[in-house]
């Protein structure tokens, strides 16, 4: 199974080519909200058939858009300043960065974006994530199936070749299992030691009753007959 990370690059508009001014490509963007797609035709001939959303970005103060925000401030007292902390989901021309996801590809490829498949070196963590992804039972080791997004690499100096694997969480192995055990049979036997200096004996017990069954018979006045 191959998993493939997501790759993003910067495209500015001196990209693009000299008859198309910067507000004529952005244009199709503007009065556009957050989640909505945008065909790239407009932007020029290196985009079409590309479909793009839109997912954020900031103005040129770098204030970020949020979605679900109209405006960037509310109306407040009279005469007080307008905190500004987020800005609205709105496009318009005052963003100097825009964050686009591709939806759907077009016939050319662009340079660092989609003409490279660099496949991802994080795996699962998790040993029932594991398990579910590979298709493994209780009884099967999880440790062997971690080879498979295995990184090797070399040492800066070069002279050494090292391999590194993410560390598999909630992993229950036999030497686990013998920790527990003796954590319990630890806890088990310093249990009874801590109670037993609070705790009076059953012989101590016997004696007080004995001692005050004997004081409340003495106490009591003899019925002359």
């Amino acid at each position: 199974m191959k998993r493939w990370i997501l790759l993003q690059t910067l495209v500015s508009m001196e990209y693009f080519r000299k008859s198309v001014t910067p507000i004529t490509i952005c244009r199709a963007f503007f009065d556009k909200r957050i989640s909505q797609e945008v065909s790239g035709d407009a932007r020029g001939e290196e985009f079409e058939g590309y479909v793009f959303k839109i997912m954020g970005g900031c103005d040129k103060q770098g204030f970020p858009m949020k979605q679900g925000v109209l405006c960037f401030c509310t109306e407040g007292r009279d005469g007080g300043r307008r905190r500004k902390s987020v800005r609205g989901c709105i496009v318009s021309p005052d963003l100097s960065v825009r964050n686009l996801v591709i939806v759907n590809k077009g016939e050319n490829d662009l340079p660092g974006l989609t003409d490279v498949e660099r496949p991802g070196v994080r795996g699962r963590k998790r040993a029932s994530k594991i398990r579910k992804l590979f298709n493994l039972s209780k009884e099967d080791d999880v440790r062997k199936y971690v080879t498979t997004y295995r990184r090797t690499f070399t040492t800066n100096s070069g002279a050494k070749k090292c391999s590194k694997a993410p560390k598999i969480q909630r992993l229950v192995t036999p030497l686990t299992l013998q920790r527990r055990r003796r954590e319990l049979q630890r806890q088990c036997q310093k249990q009874p030691s801590t109670r037993s200096h609070l705790l009076p004996d059953s012989r101590s017990r016997g004696s007080l009753a004995k001692r005050r069954s004997k004081l409340s018979a003495a106490s009591k006045p003899s019925v002359a007959a």
